[in-house]
């Protein structure tokens, strides 16, 4: 019996972009290779369901940066 991985096309609840999930294969997915910390982790979750694309995640960090920013420290 053969194991066939399932790959699926998703759609990025913050751009809207289309893309394919790879969890089956992290090795080959659009994600793998992004560092992710705990604060950047818990800012996706609060806002967005599922998985984000490539771009999306490469832009968290700036994206909660601006949100320190404007709304902890109050500069905006």
């Amino acid at each position: 019996m053969e194991l066939t991985i399932k790959h699926e096309v998703k759609s990025c609840p913050r751009c809207g972009a289309a893309f394919e999930c790879k969890a089956g294969t992290i090795l080959q997915c659009q994600c793998y290779g992004i560092a992710i910390n705990d604060e950047e982790s818990a800012y996706m979750m609060q806002r967005y369901e599922g998985c984000l694309c490539r771009n999306c995640l490469q832009a968290i960090p700036g994206e909660l940066a601006l949100f320190r920013e404007k709304f902890i420290f109050g500069k905006g």
